[in-house]
């Protein structure tokens, strides 16, 4: 019997630092997201990091959070009530960190029968943090408790045609009435390192401006060719001149060379060039979650402002809109025929 298991990020249970700091311990002690020896890592991210963050991260999530609770959970769980009854087969839901496990989805869906799983990543773009780390744990958790499943994983769909359409129809939809003088594509920053560790050539990948419009296999497996090209297939879907957009990277942390220009420094520098009204779009993620609704929506818009803008446009991730539900159904089909 077949079955589907849809894998988002994650979130605390409540924005406490009692509930915050577990959950940044699971999440940065992954060697995936802080890809350093264990003893370094312990010592960054528990000696270091935990000290002061689950403060600040509880404040952060403190304002954004729901009656019904973590945004990016309760719009996941949206998604996954509105493609189940589009499908035949089960559809459960997980997170890689925190309390919903993909152990409770797996087993829920072993429960019903299930041996054959589509895992399926809820990352638009492939990068270690995100995509690989869910897989390896899945593959760890299958071989422990349920060895007579079956996995097949549902491939990086950044350049998928229905993808696309659904990310252009959702920003010219909330673009409507906005007379916007720039549109910027913000993606989650990565370490440039993580680019380098992922490149299955092991010389393509240099980050040098042209790699990522040269064809190589190392494009199945490449955040940043993969951020750039979602967006170019957007703009060119939009009909978008070449003066009217640009990318950048978001949430990096501190001592680390990672993927550039960064969402912060160009957004503070645009009112000077004459950008005052800006629309932001994060399409690395799929849910509006703290990177979104508090680090774009809140923190950039203050700072945007601050700085001379005058209107700024934080456009929501695809979330549940039906179409996107529908697209997510159709993969699930053609799948489970």
């Amino acid at each position: 019997m077949k079955g589907v298991l849809l894998v988002n990020l994650g979130s605390p249970d409540s924005p406490t630092p009692k509930d915050v700091k577990p959950y940044l311990d699971e999440f940065l002690m992954d060697k995936y997201v802080i890809d350093v020896p264990y003893l370094l890592r312990a010592l960054l991210v528990r000696g270091i990091i935990l000290r002061k963050r689950p403060e600040e991260s509880a404040h952060a999530y403190s304002k954004i959070w729901w009656e019904e609770g973590s945004p990016l959970v309760v719009l996941s769980e949206r998604m996954q009530q509105k493609v189940q009854p589009l499908v035949n087969v089960p559809v459960s839901l997980a997170m890689r960190y925190g309390s919903m496990t993909i152990e409770k989805g797996l087993q829920e869906l072993n429960d019903k029968g299930v041996t054959d799983v589509l895992l399926f990543p809820l990352y638009p773009q492939y990068a270690m943090a995100s995509t690989l780390t869910i897989l390896v744990k899945a593959e760890e958790i299958r071989k422990k408790k349920f060895p007579h499943m079956k996995f097949t994983d549902v491939p990086a769909f950044y350049n998928k045609p229905d993808y696309i359409k659904n990310l252009a129809d959702s920003i010219q939809k909330h673009l409507v009435g906005f007379e916007y003088d720039h549109l910027l594509f913000s993606y989650h920053g990565i370490p440039e390192r993580h680019i380098r560790k992922t490149d299955v050539t092991k010389s393509h990948c240099k980050i040098d401006g042209s790699c990522c419009n040269t064809p190589s296999p190392a494009h199945e497996f490449c955040y940043r060719h993969q951020c750039y090209e979602t967006t170019r297939q957007v703009v060119k879907l939009l009909g978008l001149p070449e003066d009217k957009y640009s990318l950048t990277f978001q949430s990096r942390l501190a001592g680390d060379k990672w993927l550039e220009p960064y969402t912060d420094v160009e957004i503070d520098n645009m009112p000077a060039k004459g950008i005052k009204k800006l629309a932001v779009v994060t399409p690395a993620f799929v849910s509006d979650c703290l990177e979104t609704l508090e680090e774009i929506a809140m923190r950039a818009k203050e700072d945007f402002e601050a700085k001379g803008g005058e209107e700024f446009l934080a456009i929501p991730c695809l979330n549940d809109d039906d179409e996107w539900c529908q697209t997510v159904s159709n993969w699930i089909n053609d799948w489970a025929k």
